[in-house]
């Protein structure tokens, strides 16, 4: 079985979400600890001490679990839950997307600029196209048409992220802004399409996900395995 050209070893451990009682992968769902100060803290890294509990990351689901009070039932103890945590979580995952891109870009397996990416999606280096939710759509179509394989002789097709801005994506490349990115094959680009998975359960979007990952794509976008 694969996800994003990853191939899993291992079946994935499955959480229940506190808002639909449903269980399955942590891939999409955020994990939450209660502070010393009865303060909900989410623990996007998965790495905070005491008992965590888990929500599927989706606004709605984040509201209702704030209005309903589902913190204090699941943690069986008092839980203080902010009434705009779906925006800090958002933030929180934005800059989790933006901080993946930018250790991709020093670790060299990352590029910006129209000419680079086209390069790096013509060689089949590329493992991930990221464009800015508000960048000219003539540009980004072209891009999304050669990661389709569907010009220029593309053979592969690449999975696609549109769901930061162009702030936040220059951000990542220590510019004032930037529109069009590749990730190289492997971790990082994994990790990319991780994040902006769950970013995309909590930023409002037009744009469509890919139906394998559920990752922010163009229109016609796909991911090959």
């Amino acid at each position: 079985m694969t996800r994003g050209g990853m191939t899993k070893t291992r079946a994935e451990p499955e959480r229940r979400c506190i808002a639909t009682g449903d269980s399955g992968p942590t891939d999409l769902l955020v994990r939450f600890v209660l502070g010393p100060d009865a303060q909900v803290v989410p623990d996007l890294a998965e790495r905070l001490p005491g008992r965590g509990v888990w929500l599927t990351a989706q606004r709605a689901l984040v509201d209702k679990a704030v209005k309903k009070k589902l913190f204090s039932r699941a943690f069986k103890a008092q839980a203080v839950a902010p009434a705009d945590l779906a925006d800090r979580l958002e933030a929180l995952l934005a800059q989790r997307l933006v901080n993946v891109i930018g250790l991709a870009r020093k670790a060299g397996q990352a590029v910006t600029g129209f000419e680079k990416v086209r390069a790096r999606l013509k060689d089949g280096t590329a493992g991930v196209l990221i464009q800015a939710s508000d960048g000219a759509e003539d540009g980004k179509a072209k891009l999304t048409r050669l990661a389709d394989g569907l010009s220029e002789g593309g053979a592969k097709r690449v999975p696609g992220i549109e769901i930061l801005d162009s702030t936040e994506l220059g951000l990542a490349f220590g510019r004032d802004f930037a529109i069009h990115a590749a990730l190289d094959r492997g971790g990082f680009a994994d990790r990319a399409i991780g994040e902006a998975a769950r970013l995309c359960g909590l930023r409002p979007t037009d744009v469509p996900t890919d139906e394998t990952t559920n990752a922010p794509r163009g229109e016609t976008r796909q991911v090959s395995a």
